[in-house]
């Protein structure tokens, strides 16, 4: 099963656009892209840095593996994971992230993974990638990146998912995350693959991140350039494209609808580490950061603002229900996966918060399409 990309083939077949009026409301709408691309170069740029904080914890743990070094190098993948979640509301209509063919997306943030392709798992002391130095004798870039989804969606060989499975290890437990013990990167076998694993994933994500970065920088020849020089119809078009896939598609449906409903841990998205909650609670809050025109440095005109010149009852509508999903997705208890174990019944509080926050994120994808109507756009989601 492939959750990661349920949409990436939407644009213009995804959306279809009507001009908008007078010149002041196409002036709004040109401000509010341009503050729309300043948006999105900060929360890469937010996510590079914790990622290169994050790196240089996995180098310290490499040259020194002890248990405080392991745990720092944890702490700091959690909070880079975090800056991370927020990028999400960027993805879906084919820009820098998930452009066919050549974005980074699946090198990135791929998911669900198959542990054994990387490394021993309960049960098969030898497998992956890690144990089988004959077969891939130099663990280096090129082959993590040729590796990744090589044979199967589910053999992922690179990205967050790959480099939180090396730290944590498999999580056995419903109470707990994963328990990687510091032995695995001085005494056990292959140990010195595991940590060279390890660095390369790191190495890579940093990289991905910064042609994100790139991407999206002002004043350069690149992608932000050319989102630019869109029509706003179009600009407009795709950015409310990521939001409501993001929205009802993927972060209501494929990361909460299917974990509820089969109870099943493998559709945990960050089920090595625990940290599901958070990865839910930063998607909602990129969605609400789109939407609001703001983040880190940047404040300016959002789709807020250009809903409310339409339809303020509306605008105001769909920015309660938006902080009204964040706040459902914050009351999802941790860890994510005693919610989902085989036996939980609905009313258990865990799965009615999963239950309310699916039910906030799908209102919240209704009202944005009834509000780019009354803008003056039809957005049709998947």
């Amino acid at each position: 099963m492939r959750w990661r990309r349920s949409v990436v083939a939407l644009m213009s077949s995804a959306l279809a656009l009507s001009a908008c009026g007078n010149d002041s409301s196409a002036d709004l709408e040109t401000e509010v892209v341009a503050n729309y691309a300043d948006v999105v170069h900060e929360t890469y740029s937010m996510s590079l840095a914790s990622a290169t904080e994050m790196s240089a914890a996995i180098d310290a743990l490499a040259a020194d593996p002890t248990d405080a070094n392991l745990a720092a190098a944890k702490d700091a993948w959690l909070a880079a994971r975090d800056d991370y979640g927020l990028t999400e509301a960027f993805r879906f209509y084919g820009g820098p992230i998930d452009a066919a063919d050549t974005g980074p997306e699946g090198l990135i943030n791929a998911w669900p993974l198959d542990e054994a392709y990387i490394d021993y798992v309960e049960g098969a002391a030898e497998s992956g990638v890690v144990n089988l130095p004959d077969e891939y004798p130099t663990i280096d870039a090129d082959l993590l990146v040729s590796l990744n989804e090589a044979g199967g969606e589910t053999n992922i060989s690179t990205g967050w998912h790959a480099i939180e499975f090396l730290l944590w290890g498999q999580d056995l437990s419903t109470d707990g995350a994963g328990a990687r013990p510091v032995t695995d990167f001085t005494t056990s076998p292959n140990a010195d693959r595991r940590v060279a694993y390890l660095t390369v994933a790191s190495d890579l994500l940093v990289g991905h991140l910064q042609s994100l970065v790139d991407a999206w920088a002002p004043d350069e020849d690149n992608y932000r350039a050319e989102f630019l020089a869109l029509t706003t119809d179009e600009a407009l078009g795709m950015i409310l494209t990521g939001l409501g896939e993001l929205s009802r598609g993927e972060l209501a449906g494929e990361r909460l609808t299917v974990a509820y409903e089969e109870h099943s841990q493998e559709n945990e998205h960050s089920c090595f580490s625990d940290n599901t909650t958070s990865d839910i609670v930063a998607n909602a809050a990129g969605i609400q950061n789109v939407y609001l025109g703001a983040v880190g440095d940047v404040d300016g005109p959002g789709i807020h603002d250009l809903f409310e010149a339409a339809d303020s009852d509306l605008a105001s509508k769909l920015q309660d229900e938006i902080a009204a999903s964040v706040a459902a997705a914050e009351s999802i208890p941790a860890p994510f996966d005693k919610s989902i174990a085989p036996g939980v019944p609905d009313d258990d509080p865990g799965r009615v918060a999963m239950f309310d926050t699916i039910l906030a994120l799908e209102l919240q994808a209704d009202t944005l399409v009834e509000a780019a109507t009354a803008a003056g756009l039809v957005l049709n989601l998947s």
